[in-house]
Order: C-alpha cells, then structure tokens, then sequence
C-alpha cells in the first residue's frame, strides 16, 4: 500500500513511520509501543549513560522483536564560560529570588554528550538496527566503526547542502528537518535561523538533491500529513509531538496540560533553553527572556542554571522553566495509546494515498 517501500525493506517495519527521538519525555515505553503499532521505535541517547542506554535496550529486546534506532547528537563539545554563565545566572536571579532559591548555590551541569569512543563501544556491543544522529555526523573513526556492526546511518538536514554532505560522507537515510519541526534543530553547516526551510519546501529539494531514501520531519501528525510528505517524494516520515500526550510518553501532568491547550501559533524557536535552537511551547522564560537571548551560553550550558528552576517551578504545577519541545503541528495530536496510533497514523495515510492516486 505504500509507494516507496525503500524503507520497509531496509527497516523491516511494517509501516515507514519513524518515532522521533524525544530525550527527556520517553523511554522503552514509547519505542516498544510504537514498535507493536509497526514502526520503528527511536531511543533518545544523548542524555542517558552507557550503562542506562544498555539497560533501556535491553527493555526493548526483551518485550519485542523489532529494529531499534538509537539517537545520538554529535556536537561539538564546548567548555563552559565561567564569566558567560555567571552573566546568565544574573539574568535569572529575579526568578531565582521569587522561587526563594540561592542562585550562588552550585547546581549538576546539564547534560547532553557528544557521541564518543565509549558509546560506539555500546553500539557495537548491542547492534542495534539503526542509528541516527543529530547536528552531523561523528568522527569518520567513529562512523566507520557504526557501519561495521551493519546498522543503517540516519542524519538529520535542515538545508539541502547539509543533506549533500551527508550522503557524501557516510550517511544511507536523510531526515529532512523541516522548521516547523519540533526540539533541537539538526543544523550544522549554517547557524541562520532566519533561512531556515519549512518541511514541505524543504523535502522536494533533498529529494531531487540527493540519491539515498529521505525521511520528512516536522509539522506531520495525521494522515494526511504523511500522504502529503511521500506526494514530495519522501520514502517515509518521522513524526515526534503527535505522541507526546500517548500514555507511554514520560510528559508530566502540567506539561500534558500545557501541550493540550497549545494552538498552531503556541510554539516558537528559541535558544533560551540550552543554548542551542530548538521549537517548543513558549513558557515563561522563553517569552521574557527570549525566545533568542544573547546572553544565553552555548549549548547545553544554558540549561545549567535553568535547572533549580526547572525543578521548583514544576513542585508548584508550573511549566514556567519547563522544556515543552514540540512543532507547529502539536494539535493535531491525540491522546491514544501508541501502538493505537502508530496504526491509526498508517491506516488514514494508506487511505488518503488510495484517494490520491485515484
């Protein structure tokens, strides 16, 4: 029923549906779901250990027999500026004094670690299907060593000459990351947020672009969205913010209900979170300080101070430091199991596909 089967063949899923990696709010649960429904479950890797990343797959494994994508970020790793985040912390001292915290006291540095030496060891000990990376891709030692254990390599572009440079070095999928997209954009050949191309502009363009199979991203949640992005030329999709409100997803309850008020013009880019560009729901902070703040450190070091509030904010049922990553089409998402939905997202795509072709 699909008419690109590139993906189905080289995924073995049922279906060409892609679970975007979203690291904070899922775990095996929603890549297990998603999994059952027919498409191909993505672990979030870039905050989790070897050890838990270990543990998490393991999960997997034991409850279903399906490929697995794990989700790596290959940034480049930047120390922290003591005089940029002390800037940053007196930026935020006002909230820091209204939430009756001490902004001198030290916090965790926030953590989202470059793909390295000890994680491809975790990769080649577990061989998972499929894996992904985002802002790039590693270290060529560090690539050729991933396709050795046979998985697939996808990488996220946001502009058609990153999607050339990764099929010129090494990658076999493209994720076409539109800007309507939600969490951390995947850019790495160009920091201009301003030129930044929407999913269905975008998609066309890789695909005439490029020889390998391209993925869309970003502002597909239904059916149609899905016909839509394989009438582009897209071999299959990936879809993220549709399933944030499922069971399974890790969502608290204030940020569950944040996500269900949110409208098409709720979401905005900002670099207020952790330094890098990324979509999701205007919160507080976001709104007061942003959404894009030069005082903001590079990425992740942002997030270091947002932590205690983060924490003290959510102990009072508020969102207002809260990472809510989502893309412009959060609406149309539905509160359903996800293997229900996973399903349901196939069946009304084959359907309006049928339509389509008449």
């Amino acid at each position: 029923m699909w008419p690109d089967r590139r993906l189905l063949d080289l995924f073995k899923t049922e279906h060409p549906i892609v679970l975007a990696p979203m690291a904070g709010v899922m775990d095996a649960e929603l890549v297990i779901a998603v999994a059952e429904g027919g498409g191909l479950g993505s672990l979030p890797c870039a905050m989790l250990t070897a050890e838990k990343a270990r543990e998490q797959v393991n999960i997997i494994r034991q409850r279903v027999a399906a490929p697995i994508n794990m989700n790596f970020f290959c940034h480049e790793a930047v120390e922290p500026d003591p005089a940029r985040e002390a800037g940053w912390r007196q930026r935020l001292t006002p909230y820091y004094q209204e939430l009756g915290l001490d902004p001198a006291t030290p916090v965790t540095a926030a953590n989202r670690a470059p793909f390295d030496a000890a994680m491809c060891a975790v990769v080649e000990e577990l061989k998972p299907e499929v894996i992904s990376f985002h802002f790039g891709l590693p270290e060529p030692a560090l690539l050729k060593r991933v396709k050795a254990t046979g998985a697939l390599v996808l990488a996220s572009a946001t502009v058609v000459r990153e999607a050339v440079w990764l099929e010129q070095n090494g990658a076999d999928i493209i994720i076409a990351q539109g800007a309507d997209a939600g969490g951390h954009r995947g850019m790495f050949l160009t920091d201009k947020l301003a030129e930044q191309v929407g999913t269905f502009a975008l998609v066309p363009q890789v695909v005439d672009a490029v020889k390998i199979p391209v993925i869309a991203a970003g502002g597909i949640a239904d059916g149609r969205g899905i016909a839509a992005a394989f009438a582009l030329g897209a071999s299959g999709v990936q879809i993220g913010s549709a399933f944030l409100r499922c069971p399974e997803s890790k969502v608290s309850a204030q940020a569950r209900a944040a996500l269900a008020q949110a409208s098409d013009e709720s979401t905005v880019i900002t670099n207020v979170m952790t330094g890098r560009l990324a979509r999701g729901v205007a919160n507080r902070v976001m709104r007061e300080v942003g959404p894009i703040s030069p005082d903001a450190p590079a990425f992740p070091h942002a997030a270091t101070a947002l932590g205690p509030l983060k924490t003290a904010a959510e102990k009072l049922g508020k969102v207002d430091f809260t990472n809510l990553w989502a893309g412009q089409a959060l609406p149309l998402g539905r509160e359903l199991p996800a293997a229900e939905l996973t399903r349901k997202l196939a069946h009304d795509a084959q359907a309006r596909l049928r339509l389509m072709a008449g």
